[in-house]
């Protein structure tokens, strides 16, 4: 199972949780929101390298969390963590889904960006 698999099957055990694919050009895009108010808590994307800055060609997988901007300033100088793609870049980061970052700390930052979006 890749980590786009085990996020997914992570975010299902959060409480009332929708996770669609709203993208009819990107239907590997994965959201996931919060069944009462529709507010978005992840986004998984592929993003071409060179729009993240990084050399070669081919795509990385990336998941999208909410989370606080100090720790955001103190994720992005580390390997697998980058400005928010397509979100905002002070309360988003984007985070490797390519092993990059352990499976512990995605599970972590995503039940964190649930809790800070609900409600």
């Amino acid at each position: 199972m890749d980590l786009t698999e085990k996020l997914v099957d992570f975010a299902a055990t959060l409480e009332a949780v929708q996770i669609d694919h709203p993208f009819g050009n990107f239907p590997d895009y994965i959201v996931f929101r919060h069944q009462s108010t529709g507010k978005w808590f992840g986004l998984i994307v592929s993003v071409e390298k060179d729009k993240l800055g990084i050399e070669g060609e081919g795509q990385v997988p990336l998941v999208n969390v909410k989370a606080d901007p100090e720790i955001i300033s103190i994720l992005k100088k580390s390997k697998g963590y980058y400005p928010a793609y397509h979100m905002n870049k002070n309360h988003w980061i984007s985070v490797a889904l390519n092993g990059a970052v352990a499976e512990k700390q995605l599970f972590y930052l995503l039940k964190e960006s649930y809790d800070l979006t609900n409600g």
